[in-house]
């Protein structure tokens, strides 16, 4: 059969192929020079993209904003959440990239790896510290608030869900599917799955199923070379660094597999708020004591803040149990009677129920709220910390802390105490990055938060206090080192250089309140995937390397000091 046709057409379709590739890339070219006149974005970033673009791809024109567009300003505040970081003075990117698809996120890594610019990954903009959308040097921001599927299988008991979409989003779709499955992340519906996940992410089913990061069961995430890879494609160790180290440091995780866990038809909660007056204090004193060690079914935590209708601080007995009411009636009066919890007391509900109770939804909101990716209420200005509890607090350090509480001169001061046991005492330390397990009675989150700041006195004021209180805890919690959550970022415990200057020895002082032992192992991983330390902010984890050697010279017992081998093939660390 004669083919020549065919060969001919194909040529004719090649050739107008070429055509219209050199046409595009032409447009393309002029549009990104003209957008970009008035901002600083280096020619060879704009160069890059125009040669990376494919009619596949065209559409990161649409996804590309830098100052000169209207709605440069709209998407970069969009998921700012704390206003220390909304002001003129704040460094701006040279361009958001809001990727419609995983190639505009390869295209973003190549072409900022290429040109030279730091890369900043935003998926809900709730980091305490702001890293994910704001840099010392110029970087661009890859926003993958676009990138938000949820697909989920209730057969198999998984989703895939993608890392641009909410906390909120992904309750709200599993439950759409099924009244008996959840998932253990966090209380706030606007958090961004990406952070959350790669961070660990605590939350109110901790003490059943642990953390989020511990119920990932695959991810794909795009690497320093651009490569989107899978559990299996990335290996062993960058999997097991991504679930708790914080996925900024060693790529861009575009999607996450989850198991999905068991929830009870009906769940009960309930609220009991108690003054000073009231024996507040007692009460959690002797709160620190049964907390971690109730049912697993039950998380039982304590809110401190400001009275509500009234002056001084309360502290806030709030509950969810996956069971019925008088099942918990019945362990509470055995476990905790001070507390006299009663029936009126408790409310019955469904698990999606109880996910929009502890946002603090208005009555009769519906679940469709949860697809609501912006919640104004939370907009303010904000400095937070944490801690981990071993031993319970003395009482009259409580009664200190209380005073110093009520004495504060800020409009809203909130203390969280959540406590472990169940399952987190269960896991491993080293099983993830995430190493505040065994033997952790109750993790401390420490907020201060302001509406106004006047020439910069509010936050200066709040901030010292925050700082202040922060050191009258140093006897009462973890020790060598203390510990803090990843997830709470909070820069004072140290920061890398500009440009990702710092050595390992250095980062250490901080890493090691993050990770303990696990800091190591996540610089090492860092040091085989990204040596050159591409992916950086202030506290990511910085690349521990290993220079390989085919004759193990090792000059003298001062440089031994300084490395170790590795295994038999003669590979030197360098601290």
């Amino acid at each position: 059969m004669d083919c020549g046709w065919q060969t001919q057409s194909k040529k004719s379709i090649d050739m107008l192929t070429e055509i219209s590739k050199t046409l595009l890339v032409i447009s393309i070219l002029f549009h990104l020079i003209l957008s970009s006149c008035s901002s600083l974005i280096p020619q060879s970033f704009i160069h890059c993209l125009s040669h990376k673009v494919s009619p596949s791809n065209v559409s990161i024109l649409n996804v590309m904003y830098v100052p000169k567009n209207s709605s440069y300003k709209s998407i970069l505040d969009s998921t700012i959440h704390n206003r220390r970081f909304l002001t003129p003075t704040t460094p701006k990117p040279l361009a958001i990239i809001t990727p419609l698809d995983y190639s505009h996120v390869q295209t973003t890594v190549k072409c900022c790896k290429q040109s030279a610019l730091q890369i900043r990954i935003r998926s809900g903009g709730h980091d305490y510290e702001g890293t994910s959308y704001r840099s010392e040097v110029p970087f661009v921001v890859l926003d993958l608030k676009s990138l938000r599927s949820v697909s989920i299988d209730i057969e198999a008991n998984t989703a895939w869900v993608e890392s641009g979409a909410t906390i909120g989003e992904l309750y709200y779709w599993i439950a759409e599917k099924s009244r008996i499955h959840g998932f253990p992340a966090g209380l706030c519906p606007t958090v961004g799955i990406g952070g959350h996940f790669s961070g660990g992410g605590v939350g109110n089913l901790i003490r059943k199923y642990g953390l989020a990061a511990d119920n990932v069961i695959d991810a794909r995430i795009v690497d320093i070379n651009g490569r989107v890879l899978d559990r299996k494609s990335m290996g062993t160790d960058l999997f097991w660094a991504i679930r708790g180290g914080g996925g900024a440091s060693f790529g861009v995780i575009v999607a996450w597999k989850i198991k999905l866990v068991h929830v009870p038809p009906i769940v009960t909660v309930f609220k009991l708020t108690k003054t000073l007056e009231e024996g507040a204090i007692s009460l959690i004193y002797k709160w620190q004591f049964e907390a971690h060690k109730l049912s697993e079914d039950l998380l039982f935590r304590i809110i401190i803040s400001p009275s509500i209708g009234r002056e001084g601080i309360e502290a806030t007995f709030s509950s969810l149990f996956l069971g019925r009411a008088d099942q918990l009636l019945k362990m509470m009066e055995e476990s905790f009677p001070k507390i006299r919890l009663r029936k009126e007391d408790c409310i019955e509900m469904s698990w999606i129920e109880s996910v929009l109770h502890f946002a603090e939804y208005q009555s009769g909101e519906t679940a469709d709220a949860l697809k609501n990716r912006i919640d104004p209420r939370r907009l303010s200005y904000f400095k937070g910390k944490s801690d981990l509890v071993y031993k319970p607090i003395p009482y009259e350090a409580l009664e200190e802390l209380w005073k110093r509480c009520s004495d504060a001169n800020s409009p809203f001061i909130y203390l969280e105490l959540q406590p472990y046991g169940g399952r987190m005492n269960e896991i491993p330390e080293s099983e993830s990055p995430y190493p505040h397990r065994k033997d952790v009675i109750f993790e401390i989150l420490y907020m201060v938060l302001w509406m106004n700041d006047e020439n910069g006195e509010s936050s200066e004021r709040n901030i010292n206090w925050i700082r202040a209180l922060y050191e009258f805890m140093t006897p009462y919690v973890s020790k060598g080192p203390r510990g803090a959550i990843w997830n709470g970022r909070d820069l004072d415990l140290g920061v890398n250089g500009v440009s990702g200057t710092v050595t390992y020895s250095k980062a250490k002082a901080w890493g090691s309140r993050y990770f303990k032992d696990n800091f190591k192992r996540l610089a090492v991983i860092k040091g085989e995937v990204d040596p050159n330390n591409f992916f950086y902010h202030e506290q990511s984890i910085p690349p521990l390397v290993f220079h390989a050697q085919r004759k193990c010279g090792i000059p003298n017992m001062k440089f031994l000091d300084k490395c170790s081998l590795r295994n038999d093939s003669c590979h030197v660390q360098v601290f």
